[in-house]
């Protein structure tokens, strides 16, 4: 299998493939997937619920497209696959926060003098307009 990757590898068709948009339009995607995947670390209070759900919609109509183009563009498929994870995965994190009680979890965990710091930059903030 592998001496026949190589082989490949050597051939004009492998030369093609490379210099085309076919694979370098995937591998400039990826962007999108590494971005969301970092972002899986992020605090819940920053997520776009309508961007979430805009980026992973993207995604589904793009892998669609990516298996149905001809010839099969599986790295393009693979790229939107992650990234239609990742947001999806965002979105379930985006509801559990907003929706399902994580926020008033983690508010009740905090700390009391971090609790007044921040309801005094709340306070701030309503009171000196950007």
């Amino acid at each position: 299998m592998a001496a026949r990757f190589f082989t490949w590898l050597k051939s004009p068709a492998a030369r093609e493939y490379f210099f085309s948009t076919h694979f370098w339009g995937p591998v400039a995607n990826w962007g999108l997937p590494l971005a969301a995947l970092a972002d899986l670390r992020k605090d819940e209070e920053v997520i776009s619920g309508a961007m979430t759900t805009a980026l992973a919609s993207y995604s589904l109509v793009f892998m669609r497209f990516a298996w149905r183009v001809q010839p099969r563009n599986y790295l393009l498929f693979a790229c939107h696959a992650t990234n239609a994870t990742a947001q999806t995965v965002q979105l379930g994190r985006f509801s559990n926060y907003w929706y399902f009680g994580g926020r008033d979890k983690q508010l009740a965990n905090k700390p009391a003098a971090e609790k007044v710091v921040e309801a005094a930059q709340d306070a701030v903030k309503t009171v000196v307009p950007k």
